[in-house]
């Protein structure tokens, strides 16, 4: 199986087909991880886009985040959102467009557990709330691979799952030796993404294995499960896995806390859900 590991790496190393992201994501990656970029440089970046800028804006100017007033230039989404929390959307803005129409619910599902993941992050004051959002954003991208690069065996993935009552993490495991985690994280290294992102993708079904930044990784697990829990989105299967005694161990969480957080997410994600359909409704705008 092993061996089998290894061939599907080489596949989606090698394969030229493989979603990228925009250069200006890219771009933009390099500059909120150099300490002396300025506010104005990514603003600059981000305005050469004017689609970007578009999505920038509108996703400012939502409900959402409930900013009194209009806010009218790239700058000040910066300055009010952080200049992550732009890096997220974009990322998101770009995942969404790699994606087909049937797998909205997996992408409900990744927006749902970021923000499930910030305000676990917020409560407990874990540092880099924000990067950790982003991380539990994309926890799920390798999903994406899977069924861009396996479309023709999907469905003996459905019907795994649903025959054996198993979860999608287990029947790519079962089918090709390689789960959406693993394959997630060699596709985050190939976007030569941070190491605090990589790592949560790669482990948030193995938290234990977390070794540079494990409660990140506890975070991003933990809002994965409570939002499989709340039944928003759909992640492939309805499996709820527990809560692994790592993640427990590294947030310090008692079930009491826990009941607190749940509450506030159930409130969040009405939020969520209101975004996505505007996202939705964006995306399936002519142009």
């Amino acid at each position: 199986m092993n061996e089998r590991r290894e061939e599907i790496r080489r596949l989606i190393k090698e394969t030229r087909s493989l979603p990228t992201l925009p250069g200006i994501i890219t771009k933009m990656s390099a500059l909120v991880e150099n300490d002396k970029t300025s506010i104005q440089e990514i603003a600059r970046l981000v305005s050469s886009d004017q689609i970007l800028s578009a999505k920038v804006l509108k996703l400012v100017n939502s409900p959402f985040y409930g900013f009194p007033g209009r806010v009218s230039t790239v700058s000040n989404a910066l300055i009010l959102l952080g200049v992550n929390v732009v890096k997220g959307l974009s990322l998101s803005a770009s995942i969404f467009e790699m994606m087909e129409k049937n797998v909205v619910g997996l992408w409900e599902h990744s927006l749902g557990t970021a923000v499930a993941a910030s305000v676990i992050a917020k409560r407990i004051g874990a540092p880099e709330a924000e990067e950790i959002s982003t991380a539990a954003l994309l926890h799920d991208i390798g999903k994406v691979i899977v069924k861009i690069k396996f479309e023709e065996d999907y469905k003996r993935f459905e019907s795994l799952v649903q025959d054996k009552e198993i979860s999608m993490f287990e029947a790519e495991r079962e089918l090709l030796g390689a789960d959406h985690a693993e394959i997630g994280g060699w596709l985050a290294k190939s976007w030569y993404l941070p190491e605090k992102l990589i790592e949560p993708i790669a482990y948030h079904h193995d938290v234990e294995k977390a070794t540079r930044h494990p409660l990140n990784t506890a975070i991003v697990h933990l809002a994965d499960v409570l939002v499989k829990a709340g039944g928003f989105g759909f992640s492939g299967d309805n499996v709820v896995p527990l809560i692994q005694p790592a993640a427990w161990k590294k947030t310090g969480l008692t079930e009491t806390q826990l009941e607190g957080i749940i509450d506030e997410i159930e409130d969040k994600l009405i939020d969520v859900k209101n975004l996505s359909l505007e996202i939705q409704a964006t995306h399936d705008a002519p142009a």
